[in-house]
């Protein structure tokens, strides 16, 4: 049962009131003035709230209407006609300009892994910060980034031939990011630096680099460095050098490892990969992000039967070759991702009692947390140019960014802090804001420091958008479909045209196979190869060899090159990927409704059950993909849109549930903490498994096809019945 404490003409939840007094002491603000200034801007700005999300309601309304008047896939002249006719479609505005200032150079000129992570499990996120720099050494020898058949399998004991395949495709590495005037690094026998740079010898003589202004640095002594520190493309790398190590003392030059660069960026996440339901999750996320403003978070990790405490990194110095010192940052630019315009939370009740919208809420206690690193002592941790970062998700359209965009505006008059210190990051993933980019880009134009394309809700919300049109393909076959191209290109055409270069990220969407990471390797180099700078990724892992890509391609080399997107591309990102009747044969449907069922189980029971909102779910191979409410929005939508439309009945869905509750129980019977699926014949089955249930059968009913009012609403529930026992 949440407490609450009445502060102006509010309640709020006492673990909230406890997080923002705490943090007005320590910030030297007025708690009662604080208070009172939250109280004007939730009346305010809750009835703006409440018309932008009718105005969405209207919108659908009227798409659904002409799609059961002329199904199948529409006529492009007379569909645009018709979205341009009910303000679906706006005007494109001439000469959009993004003027934002004081952005940090990982956000505005460098380009590299971006990282996503929940901000409520505090040692994913530690780590996530901390995943600046990464071992390549350790990212190829424990994953399947270097083949693991025959003589190269990991095995028990440390194996020395996959050893030796690591080390080469290092060597590899150097020679292409820091060639040597002759030879190849695989000919070193000793680092180090004189008055030039970086001297390199080997058996045949001393070499140096190609370029000499590839040299940053070293630690340790000029003539036995520990450490020689090169960069490329705007990334540093780091050659470890210590020839009484297990791979040092091997090694002709002695060197242990080559750390990379990785995730120059990072996500803190209270959105899609948390379970945060009411007042005590909300704090505790905003707890931690306190603690990485302000420096102090750290979390107590046991590992292989040892404990130890992890920090935040300190950031790392190097003396060049003159002398001097060069410091860089340890740790990962947080961003911190609020939630949505949808939700409201009982965190926060106004004064007649109603729960306020969540988003309000986070703009105000993400910006409250972040002040020790915006000022005094700690000012600079994060930022270096004073400035918060806010990814704001699940937008439709202009309007809605302007909205975000004013929001931010007061939360700076309430905090006192100066104009345009929080800028945003637009998420390019609902249909209404991939139509209208440009638009909503100069919506927030002086604050935009990110768009990025989320193709998982971009496709769930196309099948929301278009759910009766027809039946849609199968979830494999939908990315595939022109208008996925047309939305990626798109992008990173209009990002462009409307000056991010230079200003802010542009972006591209998660690798949702943690996994895998030699098909990783081979088809996440797309990324940069489309012109954009950055791209998620789900591990400081999975990072560190993304950062591989941006090695071999400079995003911003190609972006001079780009073909120009024509008006003809918004036709096809307005085409609904349909499916031909002969596609769905029995045997596909059979397939894709297991295959669907399987990772909503899967997902749902750990969201419900345990508050995970963010899990590594085996598929129907066995194969183990990271699921989270993006994934989730796409499976339910997609058997909501075949049970619309009679490809699937409710017995068949009800028949793929129990037996794939069964699979899941399997393989979750290792977990402790795991409440299994299948129950006792007759009896009720429980919250998890029927919020998968309802997330199908009511899922066309769901606000734009979101998952979080159902799971919410049962979540809640289940926390009651914990609490009960």
């Amino acid at each position: 049962m949440t407490s609450y404490l009445t502060r102006a003409d509010l309640r709020v939840a006492t673990p909230i009131v406890e997080f923002a007094e705490a943090s007005l002491t320590g910030a030297g603000r007025d708690v009662d003035a604080f208070w009172a200034g939250v109280s004007a801007l939730v009346h305010d700005l809750v009835p703006r709230n409440e018309e932008l999300l009718r105005r969405r309601d209207e919108l659908q309304q009227q798409i659904d209407d002409y799609h059961r008047a002329h199904p199948g896939r529409p006529d492009p002249d007379s569909y645009r006609a018709f979205l341009t006719e009910i303000g679906y479609l706006v005007p494109v505005p001439e000469g959009v300009s993004v003027t934002t200032t004081d952005v940090d150079p990982e956000i505005a000129t460098m380009a590299g892994p971006q990282l996503v992570v929940p901000l409520l499990n505090a040692r994913f996120a530690l780590n996530a910060a901390n995943a600046r720099w990464g071992s390549l050494y350790d990212a190829l020898y424990g994953t399947d980034a270097i083949d693991r058949s025959d003589d190269l399998a990991p095995g028990r004991e440390f194996n020395l031939a996959r050893a030796a395949a690591v080390v080469s495709f290092g060597r590899d590495l150097l020679d292409e990011i820091a060639p040597l005037t002759q030879g190849s690094h695989r000919d070193a026998t000793a680092y180090r630096v004189d008055d030039g740079g970086l001297v390199v010898d080997t058996a045949a003589g001393e070499v140096r680099l190609a370029d000499a202004d590839r040299f940053v640095g070293r630690t340790g002594d000029a003539d036995a460095p520990s450490s020689v520190l090169l960069v490329h493309h705007g990334l540093h790398a780091e050659i470890l050098v210590d020839r009484e190590g297990r791979i040092g003392r091997t090694d002709a030059a002695g060197v242990q490892d080559i750390l990379l660069e990785s995730a120059v960026t990072a996500i803190l996440d209270l959105e899609d990969s948390v379970a945060a339901v009411d007042g005590e999750d909300k704090a505790l996320g905003y707890r931690n992000w306190r603690g990485f403003m302000d420096g102090t978070l750290t979390e107590s990790v046991t590992k292989d039967g040892s404990t130890f405490t992890r920090a935040l990194a300190a950031d790392r110095t190097y003396r060049t070759a003159d002398g001097s010192e060069v410091t860089l940052p340890g740790r990962a630019v947080l961003f911190v991702r609020n939630v949505g315009h949808l939700m409201r939370t009982d965190a926060l009740l106004d004064r007649d009692g109603a729960p306020v919208f969540e988003g309000i809420l986070d703009a105000v206690m993400t910006a409250l947390g972040a002040l020790p690193e915006l000022e005094g002592p700690n000012a600079g941790r994060n930022s270096r140019t004073g400035s918060m970062y806010i990814v704001k998700p699940k937008m439709h359209g202009p309007e809605e960014v302007a909205f975000a965009a004013e929001l931010f505006a007061r939360v700076e008059e309430l905090l006192g802090l100066p104009a345009r210190t929080l800028k945003f990051g637009i998420m390019d993933e609902e249909r209404r804001t991939s139509a209208n980019l440009a638009a909503s880009i100069a919506a927030g134009r002086d604050r935009v420091v990110f768009i990025n394309t989320g193709f998982l809700d971009r496709t769930g919300d196309e099948i929301h958008t278009s759910l009766h049109a027809g039946p849609f393909l199968p979830k494999a076959a939908i990315k595939a479909q022109p208008f996925m191209q047309a939305y990626e290109d798109r992008n990173v055409a209009i990002g462009l045209a409307s000056g991010l270069d230079g200003r802010a990220q542009i972006g591209k969407g998660m690798w949702a196979e943690p996994d895998l990471m030699h098909d990783m390797l081979e088809k996440k180099i797309a990324h940069p190869l489309s012109g954009a700078s950055t791209a998620w990724v789900p591990s400081p892992t999975a990072a560190t060899l993304h950062a591989l890509h941006y090695h071999r391609v400079d995003p911003f080399a190609i972006r001079e090159s780009l073909p120009p997107v024509d008006d003809s591309a918004l036709d096809r990102l307005l085409v609904p990927p349909l499916a031909e009747p002969e596609a769905l044969t029995p045997e596909v449907v059979a397939a894709e409704l297991d295959n669907n069922v399987q990772s909503l189980l899967g997902y749902v029971v750990r969201w419900i059950d345990q508050g995970i909102g963010v899990s590594k779910v085996p598929d129907i191979h066995g194969v183990g993909l990271m699921e989270d409410r993006a994934t989730l929005r796409i499976s339910s939508q997609l058997l909501a849109n075949w049970l619309q439309h009679g490809v699937i009945t409710e017995e068949q869905i009800d028949d793929s549930l129990r037996r794939l509750a069964a699979v899941v129980d399997e393989q979750n019977a290792g977990d402790p903490n795991y409440e299994p699926l299948v129950v006792a014949e007759g009896a009720r089955p429980g919250i998890a498994f029927q919020a998968a249930r309802r997330l199908i059968v009511e899922g066309a009913a769901q606000p734009s096809g979101y998952t979080e009012p159902l799971l919410h609403g049962m979540r809640r529930e289940k926390k009651a019945e914990q609490a009960a026992r």
